[in-house]
């Protein structure tokens, strides 16, 4: 039936919501090392950076894994010792900027004396470099889409930092298991902090992804 006025009356469909793209999580890792890249759709995080002398073969795990190098859209280096940073200038030359934490910024320039000629490290500058603060953190990585916060977490070096996503994920780098750590008060207090933070599910740099509960009592 018409309506009075005479004109049909049109139902007005609501486009539907495309679902926000899934968090992902690759190891392209290499030589005992793991590097992580977290992804939403196409934004990407790198966290730590390959040995130095291996961009092709960084590059190489990259391609595999369907992972184009210019989605990275950061690179971040847990710590700053040779097998976390060593690609972090040829990153930055390829169009990935570093992402530093500021009380990392001290510890790159020694990076040059734990290398040799041989390892082929590029020297990282220091002039272009993303610094921010573990508290700038969260916006930063909520603008490429990661819901989450880079923790200062000391216990293998003093400017170690962890990723810590908002469903528990927590990429710690070097930082010692409790168990292994029983005489080092900052990892103890370090991993506290994340627990308290709600770290559930541990991506270390080395060895195998595990619950927290069962880092926190390894070596029982």
């Amino acid at each position: 039936m018409l309506p009075m006025s005479g004109h049909v009356t049109e139902l007005m469909t609501m486009p539907a919501k495309t679902p926000a793209p899934a968090l992902t999580i690759v190891n392209v890792g290499y030589r005992s090392t793991n590097y992580w890249v977290i992804s939403v759709g196409t934004s990407r995080l790198l966290v730590d950076i390959g040995w130095p002398g291996t961009f092709g073969m960084m590059k190489a795990n990259l391609t595999q894994k369907g992972i184009p190098l210019h989605e990275i859209r950061y690179a971040l280096a847990t710590h700053y010792h040779i097998d976390h940073a060593g690609l972090g200038e040829e990153m930055k030359r390829a169009g990935v900027p570093l992402l530093v934490l500021d009380m990392q910024v001290a510890a790159i320039p020694r990076m040059t004396q734990w290398t040799k000629p041989w390892d082929k490290y590029v020297e990282i500058t220091t002039n272009d470099n993303v610094v921010i603060s573990c508290a700038q953190s969260r916006q930063l990585l909520q603008r490429i889409g990661i819901a989450g916060e880079i923790v200062h977490t000391p216990g293998h070096s003093d400017h170690c930092v962890s990723l810590l996503l908002d469903d528990g994920c927590v990429f710690t780098g070097d930082l010692p298991a409790p168990a292994m750590a029983f005489d080092n008060p900052q990892a103890q207090a370090s991993w506290q902090l994340l627990r308290a933070h709600g770290a559930t599910r541990v991506y270390p740099a080395h060895g195998p992804v595990r619950d927290i509960d069962s880092t926190m009592h390894e070596g029982d």
